[in-house]
Formats: structure tokens, C-alpha cells, sequence
């Protein structure tokens, strides 16, 4: 008996038909490239058409495969959009509010959440690590409530500033700079810094790269590239690189081989919890919004990351 098509079969056909390599549409999927094969032909018997020509030289998809494809992009979309509003829609009356950051290792972020909404009844927060591409597509595809990140955000976007902080440059601890207890970004002028995913987005990447410098001069980027705040702080240990980061990460980073300079001529950043401005804010992500107001207003706020 023929079965349905599988989503995930859908999903890596898309793959293949995008690297049209099996070996790098495996890697990209996470699967061995055997596996990725007897995938697309049950799919192509599920379906009953030959999908991919294969040589060995090169792999390409038939004129069926072709013919299909928008049609498998959308089946995948469909399903893609069913689960995200699902989980809006089981949201929606919950006291659970879902935050999503690539700062959620920061234990005093937990605390001031976590904290506020304890003594006043709030909505109970759950956390989801992400990285810096994702902080802001898991808003936009309705996966999490919000986000907790440094400006700048994507248009789109509603944000509440949580606090302001310095930021510093992260350097060898072998480069002749980094026993300075200051630089300027003239000092810096040139050093490379480390890559961002071409994904990430624009505005928010030359903020966080200073690019273009203060006198016009566009910044030269490496080829090694960094989403997470431990693999920024790896590349820059091993010699590839700069990066610039806030004062709280920092704090959160002491690493061996690394060095922290403070950048005075380099403007503040400002962390920010940040939603979707096309939906409404469930009752729940509403509720945390007052508890965060209500604290500003109280001027206990502070250095936010250090104390609730």
C-alpha cells in the first residue's frame, strides 16, 4: 500500500533542490547522505513520479520535480503555518509567557523575569536559548511571545527598553591593545571583524559591527562567521578577529585567551523586550508588559542586568 508523503520528506526534497548535491543537502539536514536518498525515492514512489535525475556527476530535478515544487513549497508552508498558529492559539489563554534570547544564559535576566513575575503574581516565563538570526525570525514566525535583545530591532517590531549599557570590544589577549583600559574605534580601524550570517539583519549587524566607522570607512569583515555570543568569543580567542559586545555579556564571558576594552568614542546599546507589532500581545505577555512597566516606573531599574 502507498503511503502519504511525509513533511519531512517535503523539507529535504527542498533542500536537494536547492544545493542540488545530495552530500550538502544531507549535511545542511542533519542526515547521512544514504538516508537522504532513500527519503527522495519513497517520496518519488509516494508520489508515483520521478522527481531528481542523478548522475555522478550532478544532480538535477526532472521536469515533474520542477513542475511540483512550488506546490511541495507550499504543502510545507501550510503545515509550517498550522503549527504556529497552534501554538499562538494555545497560548493565547495561557499564564505561560514564552521568551525567546541568546542572552537567556545571563542568570540575572532570569532573576529580574523571573523574579517580577513572582512577587507579583505574574505570568509564568518560559525561556528558549536562540541565536542572533533567530532572535528575530522566531518573533516574526509567531514561535515565541517575544524577544529579549539589543537594539536595533527590524521594522515591524514593538519594543520596551529595559536598560542601556556600554559597549566594549573583545580582543586577544596577545594583541598590544588589549592591556589599554580604553580604545577608540581609531585604534580599532584596522582590525577585522568577525563574519555575520547573511541572514542576520542589516541594520542590527552594522550597529554591532560599527560599520561604516564614524569617518565613512567601511569595516572589513573575516570569512569565519558567529551567531552566538560563545562562538563570537572563540573566533576572537583564536586570533580571527574582533567583535564588539555589551557590558553585561562581558560579565558573562571571562574567558582565558580574550580581553574586554571599552570603546569610548562607541555609542550605547540598549536591551529591549520586543514583539510583533502586527498581533496583539496575549493576556498573559500583556500582563508581564505592566509588571516591566510598573518597574521602570519605580526607579528600582538600575543597572537592570545585575539586580531585579
Amino acid at each position: 500500500m502507498t503511503t502519504d508523503p511525509s513533511t519531512h520528506q517535503l523539507r529535504l526534497l527542498l533542500a536537494l533542490a536547492e544545493e542540488l548535491h545530495f552530500g550538502r543537502a544531507a549535511r545542511r539536514m542533519y542526515i547521512s547522505q544514504p538516508a537522504l536518498s532513500r527519503q527522495i525515492r519513497a517520496l518519488e514512489e509516494a508520489l508515483g513520479v520521478c522527481l531528481v535525475e542523478r548522475s555522478t556527476r550532478h544532480v538535477e530535478l526532472t521536469v515533474a520535480g520542477q513542475t511540483l515544487l512550488p506546490r511541495i513549497r507550499a504543502a510545507v508552508h501550510a503545515v509550517e503555518d498550522l503549527r504556529e498558529c497552534a501554538l499562538a492559539t494555545a497560548r493565547t489563554g495561557s499564564r505561560q509567557v514564552v521568551l525567546a534570547s541568546y542572552l537567556s544564559a545571563l542568570p540575572a535576566l532570569r532573576i529580574l523575569f523571573d523574579g517580577l513575575c513572582e512577587r507579583n503574581a505574574g505570568p509564568e516565563v518560559k525561556w528558549q536559548d536562540v541565536d542572533n538570526v533567530e532572535q528575530f525570525t522566531a518573533l516574526l514566525e509567531n514561535r515565541v511571545d517575544a524577544v529579549v535583545c539589543y537594539g536595533p530591532v527590524p521594522t515591524g517590531i514593538h519594543t520596551l527598553p529595559l536598560g542601556t549599557e556600554a559597549r566594549f570590544v573583545c580582543l586577544p589577549d596577545t594583541h598590544p591593545l588589549a592591556d589599554r583600559e580604553t580604545v577608540t574605534l581609531s585604534d580599532l580601524a584596522d582590525l577585522p571583524v568577525i563574519g555575520f550570517s547573511p541572514h542576520v539583519d542589516r541594520g542590527w549587524r552594522e550597529f554591532w559591527a560599527a560599520d561604516p566607522r564614524p569617518d565613512g570607512t567601511p569595516v572589513r569583515y573575516t570569512h569565519h562567521t558567529a551567531t552566538t555570543l560563545e562562538s563570537c568569543v572563540s573566533h576572537v580567542g583564536l586570533g580571527h578577529g574582533i567583535r564588539f559586545i555589551s557590558e553585561s555579556c562581558r560579565a558573562l564571558m571571562p574567558r582565558p585567551g580574550v580581553r574586554y576594552v571599552a570603546v569610548t568614542d562607541l555609542p550605547p546599546c540598549t536591551a529591549v523586550l520586543a514583539w510583533p507589532a502586527s498581533r496583539r500581545p496575549t493576556a498573559a505577555l500583556g500582563s508581564l508588559l505592566s509588571l516591566l512597566r510598573g518597574h521602570a516606573r519605580s526607579g528600582t531599574a538600575g543597572r537592570w542586568w545585575e539586580a531585579a
